[in-house]
């Protein structure tokens, strides 16, 4: 049996592998793409060798540890980036080694690459006078208000992805008596998540009428709004908030992160708000506890012992019989 071409791993690598049998979304498919390609103009670049040349024995283990070096050295990529371009070779290789025998060796000494220990991101959210501030200023007339309104009520109550957001579709919608919505987040998952009155009211006027493929969210030139166009509505409706606060542009996520923080703040179980934003680990959903330094104060505040008359002196120790006193009055 004759070693596969590259084009011929590649090919059923993307389409069959991570599409059909994996069923990963388009805009993960393509992340992997994405890197295979920077991975292959990298080799070509050094070995000075056409793509069209490549042979899977020309994809080395030591290309791969110079790709990430390059990737932190020469692009200044941050070590979260080359940690997910290694993440991405990682399984590319490994499926090499069970598409192909013969690249067994070399994926296992790819797979044994380690990723690089960072502290993870961190984390923005906003104040519930923020938030209130921010509503406070959308504007209320114009052909795009009642859209923009929408979209940002709807990223704070649902605290939904931004692809989510995209991908969503009028049939995914039900506003009649308890609204809700249904979402299509990571590991072709779906959730339900409920939704306000206010933003049940707003998405029955923003979708009148439409059927149900339609996009809910809508350029104005009718088309689904992608991504960065959600970036774009967000980042220039809260220009003034992120001026305020000396904070950088606010992203949608910066809407997850907020609703996650305000659901805990308002004692909603951990366990229903990881349901909430999709997580798979409940280790994600807990980090929102770590951040909200409020509740903390609360927690302290709690426990906090009665303070009665003047403070006590400080406790000198002679002797075992003084601690001993001390120890038995508790």
């Amino acid at each position: 049996m004759s070693i596969p071409t590259l084009g011929a791993a590649l090919q059923t690598f993307l389409i069959d592998h991570l599409d059909i049998q994996r069923g990963l979304r388009r805009s993960s498919i393509r992340s992997y793409r994405d890197t295979l390609r920077l991975f292959l103009q990298y080799v070509s670049k050094t070995s000075e060798k056409p793509i069209t040349k490549f042979s899977l024995n020309d994809l080395t283990y030591d290309y791969v540890l110079d790709f990430l070096k390059s990737m932190e050295q020469s692009r200044n990529n941050s070590v979260s980036t080359r940690n997910q371009r290694l993440a991405a070779i990682h399984t590319f290789y490994k499926y090499l080694a069970s598409y192909v025998p013969e690249m067994i060796s070399e994926g296992q000494r790819v797979a044994a690459i380690p990723t690089k220990r960072t502290s993870p991101p961190e984390t923005f959210f906003l104040d519930h006078d923020e938030i209130q501030n921010l509503f406070g200023r959308l504007p209320l007339n114009g052909r795009l208000s009642l859209r923009d309104r929408t979209l940002l009520l709807f990223l704070y109550n649902t605290g939904a992805r931004v692809q989510e957001v995209a991908d969503l579709r009028v049939e995914n919608l039900d506003l009649e008596k308890q609204p809700s919505v249904r979402l299509h987040g990571k590991g072709d998952k779906w959730r339900m998540c409920p939704l306000w009155k206010e933003t049940a009211e707003n998405l029955k006027l923003l979708v009148d009428g439409a059927p149900g493929r339609n996009p809910v969210f809508v350029s104005t030139t009718g088309h689904a709004l992608t991504r960065f166009g959600i970036y774009k509505i967000v980042r220039r409706h809260s220009a003034n908030i992120a001026k305020d606060s000396q904070r950088k542009n606010i992203s949608p996520h910066v809407f997850r992160h907020s609703c996650a923080v305000h659901l805990l703040e308002s004692g909603v179980e951990v366990n229903v708000i990881r349901g909430w934003l999709g997580h798979v680990s409940l280790d994600t959903t807990n980090r929102y506890a770590e951040i909200n330094i409020r509740m903390k104060f609360k927690a302290m505040e709690a426990c906090e012992p009665p303070i009665t008359g003047k403070a006590p002196s400080k406790i000198k120790w002679r002797d075992d019989e003084t601690l001993l006193k001390w120890l038995q009055s508790l």
